[in-house]
């Protein structure tokens, strides 16, 4: 069978749009979801108010224990213009196959029992409420009437089953493929396959190394810290406050504030550094741990509940201050690493190893490890935009002027960088670029056993198409002819 590299990309691409469709889900309009049993399906009338007029949505489609309305297209639309993504060469067609699929995948999440965290679907829902509260100037009134919702607790539970549905179809679609591996032999057979001249050309390469010092907080103002979060823990226990309410209004993390610093942990897929997990899995339902440290601070955790491998737990993280002293102290030990490093005194990577306060970095010589293909090597045309603007104008193993900027901690710290290795943009070749390669051939793969996947559970599944929706064509037998 022929490789068709073109169809994956166009895959790839189309799922690049609709990604931002799980993301986003109240930045336009809000689309209606129905669970129904059996084959009865009682529709709640949802207008779209467009001036005086009123449109009366039908059902599209139905796909096991869901529906999809005629106004769900239109809803996706809208939401990937407000985001500003091109629909050049996407259809109709194309988007409502998408939302097919995703009502099949939540159906057979439910069907396998993949369960996901109801307080987490819960804050997500807040959040996305009061990012569009915040961004559009409007109030809950007229969000509620803007959307036609009777009140706030009829749209939060609407919101609740959009979100949920939707975090279901992806933890069932990551189920799916999550076990799926590559041997050697089948990566050279994928390459084999592909004719000379249409093999992937990969763009300018080249690897990327710092030295990172960041200032360090005295004893003291460690020591005062680690107190504050005692007395936290202490008027909780002892005195019954809110662990929440210690949150929002002392945490140093403040994008956990919007969920009262909850965070769902799963024992099978690492979430947050180690410390912070080793500390969560060894306490009991209802504990709140001692103060601890973490390269991001220190915190304390109140595990709020167990669900078998999943762990909802609450911190409060608290930075201690760096003092102006140690900002200067830290500046001039940049200046001599860098001075020793020119005059040719020692190595970048010896030095990185001995003085490199970065530890994800220290012991690879400084060397930056891309976490896409798991080697040293960065593609100009795919590298995180901050980092291409940071190393923009370096030749190989020049060292650049020290840099300043904010750390995890949102402390200052001081670096130098350092590019080396550069490949121009090249054909791909088997031995140079043997990662790479094997990444095409695991997204080849994993794509074959989800359309195998789709195409076993369309036909055990309950799928009724509507309407001007079965003249599609689908690249799925959504229609079972």
């Amino acid at each position: 069978m022929q490789l068709k590299i073109k169809n994956l990309k166009s895959i790839i691409k189309l799922n690049q749009y609709l990604l931002i469709c799980f993301t986003c889900l109240v930045t336009e309009v809000v689309s209606a979801q129905i669970i129904i049993e059996d084959e009865v399906v009682e529709v709640k009338t949802v207008a779209v108010d467009t001036s005086n007029s009123r449109k009366i949505d039908g059902v599209a489609a139905v796909v096991g224990d869901y529906i999809i309305l005629d106004s769900d297209i239109d809803n996706t639309i809208l939401q990937l213009k407000a985001q500003g993504a091109s629909m050049e060469g996407v259809t109709r067609c194309q988007l409502f196959g998408k939302l097919l699929e995703d009502k099949l995948y939540a159906h057979h999440a439910i069907q396998d029992s993949v369960i996901v965290s109801d307080a987490e679907i819960h804050a997500s829902v807040d959040y996305q409420l009061n990012q569009f509260l915040e961004q559009s100037g409007k109030t809950m009134e007229e969000l509620i009437a803007f959307y036609n919702k009777e009140d706030e607790k009829s749209f939060k539970a609407e919101m609740f089953e959009i979100n949920k549905s939707n975090k279901l179809a992806s933890e069932m679609q990551q189920k799916i493929i999550s076990d799926v591996e590559v041997t050697p032999e089948e990566v050279r057979q994928f390459f084999n396959k592909i004719p000379v001249d249409e093999r992937p050309t990969f763009g300018t390469e080249l690897k990327v190394s710092q030295i990172v010092i960041e200032p360090e907080a005295s004893a003291e103002n460690i020591q005062k810290v680690i107190d504050q979060l005692n007395q936290f823990r202490a008027d909780v226990l002892d005195n019954g406050a809110s662990f929440r309410s210690k949150v929002v209004l002392y945490t140093d993390d403040k994008e956990s504030i919007k969920t009262g610093g909850l965070y769902t942990l799963y024992r099978k897929k690492p979430r947050m550094v180690k410390e912070f997990r080793d500390v969560a899995f060894a306490m009991q339902e209802g504990e709140i741990s001692e103060p601890f440290k973490s390269e991001f601070g220190y915190h304390i955790i109140y595990l709020e509940k167990i669900r078998g491998q999943e762990y909802d737990v609450r911190h409060i993280l608290l930075i201690p201050e760096v003092s102006q002293d140690a900002v200067t102290e830290s500046k001039a030990e940049i200046d001599k690493i860098r001075e020793s490093i020119v005059a040719g005194d020692i190595t970048f990577e010896d030095a990185a190893r001995e003085s490199s306060d970065e530890k994800e970095t220290r012991s690879e010589g400084g060397h930056f490890i891309n976490p896409a293909t798991q080697d040293y090597n960065f593609e100009l045309t795919r590298m995180d935009p901050e980092l291409y603007g940071q190393i923009e104008g370096l030749k190989d193993d020049e060292i650049s002027l020290v840099l300043t900027e904010r750390g995890r901690t949102g402390n200052v710290k001081f670096k130098i960088m350092k590019v080396s290795d550069r490949v121009d943009e090249h054909v791909a070749d088997y031995s140079k670029d043997y990662l790479k390669i094997k990444e095409l051939a695991l997204n080849e793969k994993k794509f074959k056993i989800i359309e195998d996947w789709q195409d076993e559970k369309i036909m055990e599944t309950y799928i009724k198409v509507n309407g001007e929706h079965r003249d599609c064509e689908y690249s799925s037998n959504w229609l079972k002819k």
